[in-house]
């Protein structure tokens, strides 16, 4: 799975846990928080991220990314770690 796959997912995610950014075009730069996710929307989107890929990431980790680029960046290197 490419980081654009990841990306995507995360989007695709963000989109089902908040219906208002159906037609949002997400960008690297975008913060969940600024696009109107609560803590405990943040928490299910990457939830159903991990889910979908079967990976399992430590929740404290998921903590450090500041933007959707960074979470795709680290959820992308965990995939290639397991893969290895």
């Amino acid at each position: 799975m490419t980081r654009e796959d990841v990306f995507q997912l995360i989007a695709d995610r963000a989109r089902e846990v908040l219906p208002d950014l159906k037609d949002h075009v997400f960008k690297d730069s975008d913060r969940l928080r600024d696009l109107g996710a609560n803590s405990l929307d943040r928490a299910e989107i990457a939830m159903l991220v991990l889910e979908s890929l079967s990976l399992t990431i430590a929740r404290v980790e998921l903590f450090g990314p500041s933007n959707v680029g960074e979470l795709a960046d680290l959820i992308h290197s965990r995939l290639e770690a397991r893969a290895a």
